[in-house]
């Protein structure tokens, strides 16, 4: 496995265990390796977010992640999510699913 690719796993593991405290009861899936298919799918009371892990603000995007993202932001919350947008990102997420609920 390439260093790049244990930073962001390392990150993700990170972020999933934020999610599960920030979130009590919810549901945090790995999502299928699908090509641009967003990494994490977050399920929670009813509500649902997809978010697409980054080793770092400029880490390439594979072909089709903007696409979903983007088309599943349209849906309900989804995000690309890198260290330097983390906790953003978490609030963005805590306001979206509060102002649903």
């Amino acid at each position: 496995m390439s260093r790049s690719k244990r930073l962001e796993s390392g990150f993700q593991d990170g972020l999933i265990k934020d999610l599960k405290a920030m979130f009590n009861g919810c549901m945090v899936f790995k999502m299928e390796q699908r090509q641009g298919i967003p990494d994490l799918l977050l399920l929670h009371q009813g509500r649902w977010a997809a978010l697409e892990c980054k080793q770092h603000a400029k880490a390439k995007h594979q072909p089709n992640q903007d696409y979903y993202v983007d088309k599943m932001n349209e849906m309900s919350f989804a995000r690309f999510v890198y260290p330097e947008n983390k906790q953003e990102v978490l609030d963005e997420l805590y306001q979206t699913f509060q102002s649903r609920g």
